[in-house]
């Protein structure tokens, strides 16, 4: 999988504007870690609770479990409506357009070989025609513990993702705009982590991030699970600080 590249042709003309990370001279000041970006803008379609009332809560796990199986009915489907809520509704209009390709963040180990739930996801929007391109040139060097079932003081911190991540250039052209794509995001370190790898990699590229679903913590009920928004990851405080 080192470095492989999928395209899918697109007819989405759409433009877009353009704004660059934040970026910080340096990552490491007396032995503490720093990033070398301040933030990463980042867009979402679904809302998930975990622990949420009601019927909406309850098809926001069935949507997450669906995600993270690889639904082959339900994930062109979700890919579907972000393509709706893009073109009809103008929504994440920094986002995706045809110059685009679509980087998906690997899962928390190495992978084996076979797509994962964020590659999935990637070539499924590329397929209704929100990207230019999938590549695959992200990957996990060594395995970090899985986010979804930590507890909340072991989760992975921002430099174990990151120190976990390494990038590889498998592309002949350098990409002029990256979309990191997830499935689900917390905290948004693993996303926060991605870019910073990517940007150290291709330094002069737009970096972004889009996430399928973003986690809405202990709310006490849902009453929609489709919520598109726009917002940004910070790296505040030593670690990730998502808004919204």
């Amino acid at each position: 999988m080192s470095g492989r590249t999928l395209c899918r042709s697109v007819t989405d003309t759409r433009t877009t504007s353009r704004y660059e990370l934040e970026c910080i001279p340096g990552r490491r000041s007396a032995g503490k870690f720093q990033l070398a970006i301040r933030g990463v803008s980042f867009g979402s379609c679904y809302v998930y609770s975990p622990r949420a009332e009601g019927c909406a809560s309850e098809n926001s796990r069935l949507l997450c479990a669906r995600l993270k199986s690889g639904d082959p009915e339900w994930l062109p489907r979700y890919a579907g409506q972000v393509f709706q809520q893009a073109s009809a509704q103008r929504q994440f209009p920094g986002l995706f357009a045809r110059d685009v390709v679509l980087v998906p963040v690997p899962g928390s180990a190495p992978s084996e070989g076979t797509p994962w739930a964020a590659e999935r996801l990637a070539i499924a929007l590329t397929g209704v025609g929100l990207a230019g391109a999938v590549l695959v040139c992200l990957q996990r060097r060594f395995a970090v513990r899985k986010s979804a079932t930590a507890l909340s003081g072991e989760r992975p911190t921002v430099q174990e993702h990151f120190d976990s991540f390494v990038a590889i250039d498998g592309s002949p052209h350098l990409p002029r705009r990256i979309l990191l794509v997830d499935d689900v995001v917390t905290k948004g370190r693993t996303l926060l982590a991605a870019a910073a790898r990517l940007h150290e990699a291709f330094p002069n590229t737009d970096v972004r991030a889009f996430a399928l679903v973003r986690t809405m913590g202990f709310l006490p009920k849902l009453h929609s699970m489709l919520e598109p928004c726009e917002g940004i990851i910070r790296w505040a405080g030593g670690d990730a600080r998502r808004e919204p």
